[in-house]
């Protein structure tokens, strides 16, 4: 048996939507070996003129400092999308290994969505690790390829020596009500049907591996009731 590589969890609230009130958020894993891998970095600094809904909160350059750490100490970022409340401070980690789903990549090359944000994310490829569909990153630390918000998209699932495993959905399940099986695709979404896979996907996951907690990507009613940084799960 291989050991769980996996220390802590800390979640970390790095702004909002203060229309919807929803949060923005990032995680930093911790392993036994001293790594700190970072999954996504939350909101621009400044914020472009167009993007009205966000406002940006403790970012994760100072949540980071809270603990200790500066953004050389990041080994890698796991980025599991390139929207603008994920992958706003890409580029503050110039030490880091980016990992990405390889499909979300090549899209986002030409895809508009991305463009504004692309000098956070468009890292030299000696540094970007393209991955393709479901990996185990380490021991205890798997990504989960869920299609839909955007393709390619990841959710990571973290197995923690005394909570067990976590699974952080993401933008694939933002939400706690949305994560069942009897939601229908009412169509307005032209990616609801790859969407609705990776539901099932992430529901067949959590049953298959009795997962005890599903931290859902925005989910303002559960985050309030999540431990925060500097607080940590084990």
């Amino acid at each position: 048996m291989s050991q769980n590589a996996v220390k802590r969890l800390y979640l970390m609230q790095v702004g909002d939507m203060p229309e919807y009130q929803i949060p923005i958020v990032c995680y930093l894993v911790q392993t036994d070996d001293g790594k700190n891998i970072l999954i996504d970095s939350g909101l621009p600094e400044v914020m472009p003129e167009e993007e009205k809904d966000f406002a940006n909160g403790q970012d994760v350059i100072e949540q980071l400092a809270s603990l200790g750490l500066k953004p050389d100490d990041i080994d890698t970022v796991i980025s599991t999308h390139y929207d603008i409340d994920h992958a706003g401070r890409h580029a503050a980690f110039t030490k880091a290994q980016y990992v990405v789903q390889r499909v979300h990549h090549l899209d986002a090359a030409s895809n508009p969505r991305f463009a504004p944000l692309r000098p956070q994310w468009e890292q030299p490829m000696a540094r970007i690790r393209l991955v393709d569909g479901d990996t185990e990153l380490l021991p205890g630390l798997e990504l989960i390829e869920t299609s839909g918000h955007v393709p390619g998209h990841q959710s990571v699932l973290v197995r923690l020596p005394k909570t067990g495993a976590i699974l952080l959905t993401i933008d694939a399940v933002p939400f706690g009500a949305g994560f069942t099986r009897d939601a229908q695709d009412d169509g307005s979404n032209p990616n609801g049907e790859a969407g609705r896979a990776s539901t099932l996907k992430l529901l067949d996951l959590v049953e298959r591996e009795q997962i005890g907690l599903v931290i859902f990507g925005h989910d303002n009613e559960q985050w309030k009731t999540l431990k925060k940084t500097p607080e940590f799960y084990e």
